[in-house]
Order: structure tokens, then C-alpha cells, then sequence
């Protein structure tokens, strides 16, 4: 009983640190990334062009981020679930999600004409915010549930 206790413990501390990890990407995103976009969705961004970016960076830093975001929430996950099978399956979701997202991010960025950007808005967000992990849990769990 003492052991399943101090385990639970250590699963707990676990799944703490590696949510500290997110806010820290969160709270330092200014100072990591590049992101043209960071101050354009903090104003009204709804009537405004988009701002000039440089895409090889931007495309990089993305990547960047979102690759941080998702060793942290695949961690995540198997510190909750403790199993191989769910971290592999929700590691190619995740990469396949980001070909997705970063294919429909940069053609309404250089492609569209017209006002897209509350869809750039949530495209992004997926990409910067660790949106699926929220999403893997909760679906992950209810398939643990109705095994």
C-alpha cells in the first residue's frame, strides 16, 4: 500500500513538472520563438493585414515549438496512462495533425486573398498551444474506461 502511495506520489510530482514545462514555454514564448503573429493577435486583428513574415523562420519556429509542446505532452500522457502503445499512437497523431496545420497555415498565409485570419487564429493556436493534449487525455481515458 505504501509503495502504490509513494508511486502515485512520484506519478503526481511527474505529471506537475512537465505541466510546469508548458507554462514555461508559455511564459517565455516572446523571448524563444519567432512569431510576427504574437503582437498581431493581441490587437484587432480582424480588419488588419497580415504582418510580413519571414517564412523559413517562422516555418522553424513552429516546428520548434510544436516538437517542444509534444515530447512534453506525450510525456504527459504516459506518465498518466503508463502505456507504450497510447504515447506511440498519439506521437504519429501529433506529427500527422502538424502536417496538417502547418500546410493550412502557410496557404492561407502566401495564398488567400481575402480576410482569413480568425482561421489563421485557431490554426495556430493548435500549433502553438498544447490544445491535443487536452483532447488525448480525455479520449484516451474514455478508452481506458470501456476496455
Amino acid at each position: 500500500m505504501l509503495l502504490k502511495i509513494l508511486n502515485n506520489k512520484l506519478r503526481l510530482i511527474q505529471f506537475l513538472f512537465l505541466v510546469l514545462l508548458l507554462v514555461l514555454i508559455r511564459a517565455f514564448e516572446n523571448q524563444l520563438f519567432y512569431d510576427p503573429f504574437l503582437d498581431f493577435f493581441k490587437n484587432d486583428f480582424t480588419k488588419l493585414r497580415l504582418p510580413n513574415v519571414n517564412s523559413t523562420q517562422l516555418f522553424l519556429a513552429l516546428l520548434f515549438r510544436y516538437t517542444l509542446n509534444t515530447a512534453i505532452s506525450v510525456s504527459i500522457i504516459y506518465v498518466i496512462f503508463k502505456e507504450i502503445v497510447m504515447v506511440k499512437f498519439a506521437f504519429v497523431l501529433y506529427y500527422f495533425l502538424f502536417l496538417i496545420l502547418i500546410v493550412a497555415f502557410f496557404y492561407i498565409i502566401f495564398f488567400t486573398r481575402e480576410n482569413h485570419n480568425w482561421v489563421l487564429f485557431y490554426i495556430r493556436r493548435f500549433l502553438i498551444q498544447p490544445i491535443f493534449l487536452l483532447l488525448f487525455v480525455a479520449g484516451f481515458y474514455y478508452q481506458k474506461q470501456n476496455r
